[in-house]
C-alpha cells in the first residue's frame, strides 16, 4: 500500500511539473546580437526584401550589450551609426570592414540607434537599445515570451495570414501581457488597440516584430471583465513602401485566456483533493 502512496507523489508531482512547462518562459536577455550584410547587399536591390540589407535589419540590445558587427559578404562594407540623408552620428563607425572582419560596439544608453553603409547608402538598419531586463515589443527575435497551448482567439488577414493571441488573465489593478503571432510572417508592422468596458488601456502603434511575433502590455486594468483587442495590419517589410492587406482590421472581442493552462491548475486541485479525501476516508491507509 505504500507503493501506491508514493505512486500518488508521483503523479502530482508530474502534474506540477506539466504545470510550470506551460508557463509562459520569460523574455530572453538581448546581453549580445551579431549583425551581418545580407548577400549580395552591395547591389541595389536588398532595400526592397523582406529581410532588409542588413540581418537583422533590425536588432535588439540591453544597455551594456555587445554588437557584433561580421562582414560575411564578399563585398567590403561599412557599419556607420547615423543615416545616409544626415551622415554619421558618432555612435559606432567601422570604416571599410573588409570580407571575413567583425567589430565589436558595446551599447552605454538607451535608444535608437540608426545605421548605414557608406559605401552602400541603400543599405539601412536600426539597433534598439534597452534597458536590461526590459520587455520590448519590436519583436526582434528571441525577445517574445514562448507560446504554448492553444491561442486566446485567432483570426485571418485576407492575404491568407493567421493571427493568433495569448493573454494573461484579466485582473483588476494588474497589466495584461498580449502575445500576438503572425503565422509564418515576417517584419510584421501593426497597431494594437485594447480597451476594457469602453477604456482604452492600450494603444500601441507602429508596433515591428522581425519574426512576426511580439509581446504588447497594457495599462493596470481597472476590472477583471474581458478585454476587446483591434489590430490594424500597417504592411510586412522595414522600408517604405511596405506590403500586403495595409490597415486591415482583426477584431477580438470579450478575449479571456485559453482554458487550457487552467484547466490543467484545476485538474491539479482535484487529484489533491481526491487523494487527501481518500487518505481521510482510509480507501488508502495511512501509514
Amino acid at each position: 500500500m505504500k507503493t501506491k502512496v508514493i505512486s500518488s507523489f508521483f503523479v502530482l508531482f508530474a502534474i506540477a511539473a506539466g504545470i510550470v512547462a506551460m508557463t509562459p518562459a520569460a523574455f530572453a536577455d538581448h546581453t549580445e546580437v551579431t549583425i551581418s550584410p545580407a548577400p549580395g547587399s552591395g547591389a541595389p536591390g536588398c532595400e526592397d526584401t523582406a529581410d532588409g540589407c542588413y540581418i537583422p535589419s533590425t536588432a535588439t540590445i540591453d544597455v551594456g550589450g555587445k554588437v557584433i558587427m561580421s562582414n560575411t559578404d564578399t563585398a567590403a562594407h561599412t557599419f556607420t551609426a547615423g543615416t545616409a540623408e544626415g551622415g554619421p552620428s558618432g555612435e559606432f563607425d567601422t570604416g571599410l570592414l573588409m570580407a571575413g572582419n567583425s567589430f565589436e560596439w558595446t551599447a552605454t544608453e538607451a535608444g535608437e540607434v540608426p545605421f548605414f553603409c557608406m559605401v552602400h547608402p541603400w543599405m539601412k538598419g536600426l539597433i534598439i537599445v534597452q534597458e536590461a531586463g526590459h520587455d520590448d515589443d519590436h519583436g526582434d527575435e528571441g525577445d517574445m515570451m514562448h507560446i504554448e497551448g492553444a491561442a486566446s482567439a485567432t483570426g485571418m488577414l485576407s492575404d491568407g495570414t493567421k493571427v493568433s493571441i495569448w493573454t494573461s488573465t484579466p485582473t483588476a489593478g494588474e497589466a495584461m501581457e498580449i502575445s500576438i503571432e503572425f503565422e509564418g510572417a515576417e517584419h510584421v508592422n501593426h497597431d494594437m488597440l485594447v480597451t476594457q468596458n469602453g477604456e482604452v488601456v492600450l494603444n500601441d502603434e507602429g508596433a515591428h516584430h522581425h519574426d512576426g511575433t511580439g509581446m504588447h502590455t497594457t495599462a493596470p486594468l481597472s476590472s477583471s471583465d474581458p478585454v476587446d483587442i483591434t489590430v490594424t495590419f500597417q504592411g510586412y517589410g522595414v522600408d517604405d513602401p511596405k506590403t500586403g492587406p495595409i490597415g486591415e482590421e482583426v477584431v477580438f472581442s470579450n478575449v479571456v485566456p485559453e482554458f487550457g493552462t487552467i484547466a490543467m491548475m484545476v485538474l491539479a486541485v482535484a487529484i489533491i483533493s481526491i487523494v487527501a479525501v481518500t487518505a481521510k476516508s482510509r480507501v488508502i491507509p495511512r501509514f
